[in-house]
């Protein structure tokens, strides 16, 4: 029966199930069923966290460079792919900001420290040190010899030796295409070996929420409501208001015009939370009701399918300064300029999977030493918060279209 239902269905039913066992735990606190219960759970629920860790270093390596090393296919465009990046980059920042913004605005989570992740609270204390201090390792830790950084996981050395080799490999051309191939065959192993630990994630999960649940106040679905709320609510802002005013200030394209033309598209990213899904439609809508050039959207749309993630980038902001209320941590400064640069290169390269993009969030967490057991948390809601993201994904890339075409020369025709 398991068989025949989806992976998105199996892992529902499991984050049910940890629910109504962590609520009956909690009914049953002291007991040896309890305790050896909450044993098990433990068990299983650091066995799934520790598979994705073991994946998560080189599928973020692989992944950057492939990203990277793919744009040489275009170098005969070079003013149309630097706009594009730029833009891309630019309106993640912007996402990113405002994803910060909103949650120390309105503060999700705020109050709510959980027992579940003592541990990391006093890890993350440890390493509290003077802001020049820290800035000064942090610098340090950049540049380290690559074989150290993969063995030791050192996620931000890694970033940077993923985009240096991404672009030698760009500068390099054909000269390299045996390393290129050989990098984008360990992405592909590297998924494949993914899709065997999503296997496990119905009972990862099942185990991680059991065991929250049980240890912790019912008003934690409250601050989970509030979260929900604020990241929706910001992901709108970006999506009904940034990015059209982005595309009138560039192009003079009223917010009215670009929604009628990208409706399609976006209703079609809404319901299926897959920019990849939504391709085909996005594109169609780019060229045909947005009158882009075939050459210029047949290269910006599915780039940004695969780069341009403003949704995503606004919500990872918000997810983790929610998670370090969560874990009684106030990230300071430096630790959000890490978060800031980790959430905008994850994106890079990251195939359109769910699975990468909840090791996307891992990523995120490990980066600045939160519990990345708060995937439990995040995973139930993701469902719920990835339509409207995905929409703004798409939204991102049909606006990037329009400007990139305005800005490399080639005017938009007239409606």
């Amino acid at each position: 029966m398991a068989r025949k239902l989806s992976l998105n269905t199996q892992i529902l039913i499991g984050c049910l199930l940890g629910i109504a066992g962590g609520f009956w735990l909690a009914g049953a606190d002291g007991t040896p069923l309890a305790s050896n219960t909450l044993y098990g759970a433990r068990m299983v629920g650091n066995l799934f966290l520790d598979l994705l860790r073991m994946v998560l270093v080189p599928l973020v390596f692989s992944s950057i460079v492939v990203g990277v090393a793919n744009l040489r296919a275009h170098d005969q465009m070079h003013r149309v792919w630097t706009t594009t990046l730029v833009f891309f980059f630019a309106t993640m920042a912007i996402a990113i900001v405002i994803g910060f913004g909103a949650a120390h605005l309105f503060r999700p989570g705020d109050g709510m420290h959980l027992a579940m992740f003592a541990d990391a609270t006093r890890d993350f204390q440890a390493r509290q040190m003077p802001l020049p201090d820290y800035f000064a390792q942090f610098l340090r830790g950049l540049f380290q010899n690559p074989f150290k950084a993969l063995a030791n996981g050192e996620i931000l050395a890694i970033v940077i030796v993923a985009l240096f080799l991404g672009i030698a490999l760009v500068v390099g051309g054909d000269r390299y295409r045996n390393i290129r191939a050989l990098i984008e065959e360990l992405q592909e192993l590297c998924l494949l070996i993914v899709g065997w630990i999503m296997r496990l994630a119905p009972f990862g999960l099942a185990a991680l929420l059991l065991q929250l649940v049980a240890s912790q106040r019912a008003d934690l679905l409250l601050s989970l409501g509030h979260f929900i709320v604020v990241v929706t609510g910001t992901t709108l802002f970006h999506g009904i208001v940034v990015l059209p005013a982005i595309l009138w200030l560039f192009t003079r394209v009223s917010p009215l015009r670009f929604f009628k033309g990208a409706r399609e598209a976006l209703v079609t990213a809404f319901v299926t939370s897959s920019s990849a899904a939504t391709l085909p439609v996005t594109l169609r809508c780019t060229e045909q009701h947005l009158h882009v050039r075939k050459d210029i959207a047949n290269f910006v749309v599915p780039l940004g399918a695969t780069v341009n993630m403003d949704g995503t980038a606004l919500y990872e902001a918000a997810a983790a300064l929610f998670v370090a209320r969560l874990a009684g941590i106030e990230l300071d400064l430096a630790s959000q300029m890490i978060i800031f640069f980790v959430a905008m290169l994850g994106a890079i390269g990251a195939p359109g999977i769910p699975s990468v993009g909840m090791l996307s969030m891992v990523l995120v967490l490990e980066s600045v030493g939160l519990p990345t057991a708060a995937i439990a948390i995040l995973l139930p809601i993701d469902r719920i918060l990835d339509t409207t993201r995905t929409a703004v994904n798409v939204e991102g890339d049909m606006v990037g279209a329009l400007i990139v075409q305005k800005l490399a020369g080639r005017p938009t025709p007239p409606n």
